[in-house]
């Protein structure tokens, strides 16, 4: 009897799924907790373990297919132990070859002409080239359903809130001071290093707590404030961007920080992250800095009500004590929902996020 391969649960309130791919075709050898296949929901990208150890006899759900939670997508039969055919050295792709794209054809061009030793008149202008179809190829890409989720939460956070942003400037010369005297014993400690991530998420906590309305979200005609803080990180892999939660970030030190913070990227490449991870949230950082990013304006993610937004560091010129002087500067942005956050209590939450970070000791002081 063939064991049934059904579609797990993905998170809460998630009903249905789309198949993404499958790893595994009909009549391939599959091992126990081997992944056959990968599903998208709206909160997360999931792959499918197999039950069991057997061959995959059928598929009855196809790619770009819809699924709900607990359907049977495919049956293994574990009785028919088909070991995978091994490839001859003259037909298997190498390790590199199987995982590069291929290369594009090159158009050879024809050796230039011979110079004349005798003057020519000017050769009239050639007309442009004309291009062929495969120049102006097109390809068609299905969304995955993660993605149309993010489109369209994106849109409804445009339309259905009143979003503002504002601006400011940050030295970072004291952490990255502390990061140069300190960062060899923290990671030696630790077992981590010692990142700005995590003097960011620590300045973002003590101005939470300033100003809980940053905090907090509309709810209907209501608003929730809350006396916990759970911030959200964006981590760039390469399955895409995702916002895993640090949970209650203002009972963390700098190190438990840091590992939250490694651990999620980690499993966001190995795509193992779960829908769990990215659930919730009260506050969000992203941090476009590391793609060379100057400036942005992030967009909250509902429900929500801000989101700051790191930048680039570039020394730049700076007035100290009447001295034109070059600074690690760093520039930072809150885009907040003005339906619950004045400009003054933003504007304020950003320039306290500044002194946090330009003077740390703050942190220690409690003041």
């Amino acid at each position: 009897m063939a064991i049934e391969l059904k579609v797990p649960a993905v998170g809460e309130s998630v009903t249905s799924v789309e198949i993404g791919k499958w790893l595994k075709a009909e009549g391939d050898a599959v091992a126990k907790d081997e992944a056959v296949a990968v599903i998208d929901s709206e909160k997360a990208t999931v792959e499918v373990p197999a039950p069991a150890s057997g061959r995959l006899v059928r598929i009855l759900k196809r790619q770009g297919e819809s699924a709900a939670i607990g359907d049977v997508i495919g049956e293994i039969d574990e009785h028919s132990s088909v070991p995978a055919q091994p490839q001859s050295p003259s037909t298997a792709p190498s390790p590199v070859a199987a995982a590069a794209p291929a290369a594009p054809r090159q158009e050879i061009a024809s050796p230039p002409p011979r110079a004349s030793a005798l003057p020519t008149p000017p050769a009239p202008v050639p007309p442009p080239p004309k291009t062929s179809g495969a120049d102006r190829a097109e390809e068609i890409v299905h969304m995955s359903v993660w993605r149309r989720a993010i489109a369209r939460r994106l849109v409804e956070a445009t339309q259905e809130t009143a979003l503002l942003t504002t601006f400011n400037e940050v030295d970072m010369s004291v952490v990255a001071d502390l990061r140069k005297s300190w960062g060899e014993a923290f990671q030696k400690k630790h077992g981590v290093k010692l990142g700005f991530m995590s003097f960011f998420v620590k300045a973002a906590v003590d101005a939470l707590h300033a100003f809980p309305q940053v905090n907090a979200e509309v709810r209907g005609d209501d608003m929730v404030f809350r006396n916990y803080c759970d911030v959200g990180i964006a981590v760039s892999s390469r399955h895409g961007l995702v916002v895993p939660i640090v949970r209650s970030a203002d009972r963390l030190t700098f190190a438990e920080i840091e590992l939250a913070i490694a651990e999620f990227a980690k499993r966001a490449n190995e795509n193992t992250l779960k829908p769990e991870d990215l659930e919730g949230g009260t506050f969000t950082i992203t941090n476009g800095g590391v793609f060379g990013s100057m400036l942005s304006t992030p967009i909250v993610n509902p429900p929500q009500s801000a989101i700051l937004g790191l930048h680039a560091i570039q020394d730049r010129p700076v007035i100290r004590d009447g001295q034109i002087v070059a600074r690690p500067m760093m520039y930072v942005a809150l885009t907040y929902d003005h339906r619950i956050i004045d400009g003054r209590e933003a504007v304020l939450f950003l320039h306290r996020i500044k002194d946090t970070i330009e003077t740390p000791a703050r942190l220690l002081m409690d003041v």
